[in-house]
């Protein structure tokens, strides 16, 4: 029957698109991606996903296949779809493979620019997807996986840390500070404990012993505990640390398994493992994460007080290609450590300008293809959730398909970047107290140490900067043609691989739309047969690079 709940409408339309409950082997979320582990990825209408109403786009990453849902609806979306697992068991549904009763229907394929380009984005995921499929690019998914879980608590955290800053300073509300202040530190103060949980999850262990090893990093007696001829301090080596002795543990714990008897595994293997990995802990890892944390810190300082513009423009121009390779993830722990050490982390607010240029090269393919109503439509539905940080859907439909204007993107992040980085030289540091939220929506969570207005005022000038250099950088270098990519002759490399795999899953779309109609036309502006307005190809079908669309 129908659901009034948009959500739940949502999570019942994805559940057959996705190969119904017995394809589904884990759903979790972060904060904009519904992430699904599939046991069969061949089974998953992704047309039928993206025609969702609510599904912003759709990445896949070789492990997981991720919906964008956008901050607040990924978290409902997510707990609709576990109660429907839940209550089917492992059996899927009556009528898995096509939309419930009641939910929205499936879309039809998208047509004309908008859908070549589409097709495109998903050959360049697919093989981005390949590329990505590391042993190296493995190990920083599963890092990542370790940090994800844990933004939302820091999110909540940094927003009352932030909230508690302005009450003392206005010195407004002297009562509620004092509780204010606990309630957004606590969870800062035992984080090493919830990454030793997480990190043994994630790579195969037991998780309690996981987080009873990270434990012993807080601990305030380590303060008596000697280590390489200095005292120890509790929270020493902070979340790398509690992250190492968690590994520690898990391997101790593996070992146990394999040579401890059945009968004495419940009593042996807990206790080595705490053991062992415990004064390992103490005796080593505490020390070195310590040295490790401390040099990311003064790293991050130094950085942007010597280099500030050059810095900011560094690391805003190459966020995007870091996305693009998956090393992006590495950044995770350096801002959790950040944030632990200093109470925000100074690089997020540079790196978020890279969807500043993002924005602002889409409004510029915007007006450039002002004939173009499908990439239009397109670049209409997904400009708000990129405003608010949300860049998959401008990515993967927009601008990398086109090519230059992905290429001017990076240009206006660089430049917002820099404004930062300018600031940051100046001795006007902007950070931010969580990770995850970028855009819009990182002005609840930024931090300063020039007062909120300041801090405030910096971030939006650089995110004013990327939209307008991105913009302009778009305009005067993307001419308004839209690329059909052929396969290159003799070319190699992961960029004519890329092309190839583009160019294939276009002519897929181009050739499932001819088999669609009667006379296995192309239809307006098609590539075979006659051009539309503006082509560029002859009447006998030839090859085109590209087809102006103005």
């Amino acid at each position: 029957m129908p659901t009034s709940d948009p959500y739940t409408s949502t999570a019942a339309a994805l559940l057959p698109l996705v190969g119904g409950p017995a394809n589904i082997t884990s759903a979790a979320h972060c904060m904009t991606r519904l992430r699904l582990g599939l046991a069969d990825a061949s089974l998953v209408d992704e047309e039928g996903v993206r025609a969702v109403p609510g599904v912003l786009g759709v990445v896949t990453d070789g492990e997981t296949y991720q919906v964008v849902l956008g901050p607040g609806a990924v978290a409902k979306v997510t707990a609709g779809l576990r109660t429907m697992l839940a209550d089917a068991g492992h059996d899927s549904p009556p009528g898995a493979g096509t939309p419930a009763t009641g939910t929205p229907q499936a879309a039809a394929p998208a047509t004309g620019t908008a859908g070549e380009l589409a097709a495109v984005g998903a050959g360049l995921r697919k093989a981005r997807a390949r590329r990505n499929a590391t042993p190296l690019k493995g190990a920083l998914r599963r890092i990542a996986d370790v940090f994800v879980p844990l933004i939302p608590a820091l999110i909540g955290c940094g927003v009352l840390a932030g909230l508690n800053g302005l009450l003392v300073n206005a010195g407004w509300l002297p009562w509620l500070t004092p509780a204010l202040t606990a309630v957004a530190a606590g969870f800062m103060a035992l984080i090493a404990v919830f990454v030793g949980y997480n990190t043994a999850k994630v790579f195969g262990g037991t998780p309690v012993l996981g987080g009873a090893v990270a434990a012993v990093v807080v601990y305030p007696g380590v303060a008596k505990v000697t280590a390489f001829g200095v005292a120890l301090a509790p929270g020493q080596g902070g979340v790398l640390g509690a992250m190492a002795a968690a590994l520690l543990g898990v391997g101790v714990e593996r070992w146990c398994r394999g040579r401890v008897p059945d009968t004495l595994d419940v009593l042996l293997t807990p206790t080595l493992t705490v053991l062992v990995a415990g004064l390992g802990t103490l005796y080593g890892l505490m020390y070195a994460a310590g040295v490790v944390s401390s040099a990311i810190g003064h790293a991050a300082d130094w950085l942007l007080v010597t280099t500030g513009p050059f810095a900011g423009l560094v690391l805003g121009g190459l966020f995007l290609p870091l996305v693009m390779l998956g090393l992006h993830q590495a950044l995770i722990p350096i801002h959790t450590t950040l944030i632990e050490q200093q109470g925000y982390t100074v690089l997020l607010p540079l790196l978020a300008m890279a969807g500043a240029g993002q924005v602002g090269a889409a409004v510029a393919v915007y007006v450039r293809l002002r004939h173009d109503t499908s990439v239009r439509t397109t670049i209409r539905s997904a400009l708000p959730a990129g405003l608010l940080g949300v860049g998959e859907p401008l990515i993967y439909g927009v601008s990398l398909p086109l090519g230059r204007p992905f290429l001017t993107a990076c240009v206006g992040g660089a430049a917002g970047g820099a404004f930062v980085g300018f600031f940051a030289l100046l001795g006007d540091r902007v950070g931010a107290t969580a990770i995850g939220p970028s855009g819009w929506a990182l002005f609840p969570l930024l931090a300063g140490n020039r007062g909120p207005l300041a801090t405030a005022a910096i971030y939006a000038g650089g995110l004013l900067t990327g939209y307008a250099v991105g913009f302009l950088a778009t305009y005067a270098g993307f001419s308004g043609a839209v690329p059909l990519p052929e396969r290159p002759e003799g070319s190699g490399g992961s960029e004519g691989a890329e092309a190839a795999e583009g160019a294939k899953a276009a002519e897929g779309a181009k050739a499932s739309e001819r088999s669609r109609r009667p006379d296995g036309s192309d239809g307006p502006g098609g590539s075979g047969g006659s051009d539309g307005p503006g082509g560029s190809g002859g009447s006998d079908g030839s090859p085109r690079s590209a087809r102006s669309t103005r």
